[in-house]
């Protein structure tokens, strides 16, 4: 992977919001949203090495190298978006280690993900997000907010989970928020206003605009229901 500065903003003792594709599309729709609602700029990228896969757009086919960014607005930066995940569990590890990386430099002091939960509980349209954290004393902290913590033990895998432990090991807090999601195949726009709305509590920050995931979230429903019809009739 390449690792290039675009400039060095003068922030200082930002939180960071860092997430990347997972299941139902909750990290990577999430920050997407962020950096367009807050107008972040992009200061630094990752290109990843070529993917093992060409993606076929009906009759011909896309291969790009992945990237993703670093984007900062006042007291934030980002990281995150784009399409994927690392391809080995080295790729990852260097990712993740340049996450920490950057949250040093800048004196990040608490390290946001936001993932997804798979459960079978029927969700309808009121989908929770649970939180899990890097420490027994922030749990309590955040559970003393009112905030549902993650019920049992479990792995969390990929991005949106490891970067916690990378934060724990580099003596930073960290706090992940995983929006509950019964289909990891679709993306769950409800799920992401979900935890977007409990990030908004955490950080004291405001997302305007969250309902047009509400709007998305039907499109969905109505274009499943539209293939039931057709597949019944």
């Amino acid at each position: 992977m390449e690792f290039i500065d675009l400039e060095s903003p003068s922030i200082t003792r930002p939180i960071l919001i860092a997430a990347m594709q997972d299941m139902g599309d909750i990290g990577n729709l999430a920050v997407q949203f962020i950096n367009k609602t807050v107008g972040t700029t992009p200061f630094r990228y990752v290109l990843a090495p070529y993917p093992n896969y060409v993606i076929d757009r009906g009759g011909f086919i896309e291969f790009r190298q992945e990237r993703w960014e670093y984007r900062y607005a006042k007291n934030l930066i980002t990281f995150g978006g784009g399409l994927g995940q690392p391809q080995t569990n080295g790729e990852l590890y260097d990712l993740c280690k340049d996450v920490i990386s950057i949250a040093k430099k800048y004196s990040v002091q608490l390290i946001y993900t936001l993932g997804a939960f798979h459960t079978e509980r029927d969700l309808g349209k009121n989908p929770i997000s649970l939180a899990t954290t890097t420490s027994p004393a922030l749990r309590d902290q955040i559970k003393s907010l009112g905030v549902e913590m993650t019920p049992t033990s479990s792995v969390i895998s990929g991005f949106n989970g490891l970067i916690l432990g990378f934060a724990s090991t580099a003596g930073l807090q960290g706090i992940g928020l995983y929006a509950e999601i019964n289909d990891p195949q679709i993306p769950q726009y409800r799920s992401v206003k979900s935890a977007l709305e409990l990030l908004e509590k955490l950080t004291y920050q405001k997302f305007c605009g969250l309902d047009e995931f509400d709007a998305m979230g039907s499109a969905v429903d109505n274009e499943i229901d539209r293939l039931k019809r057709s597949g019944n009739s």
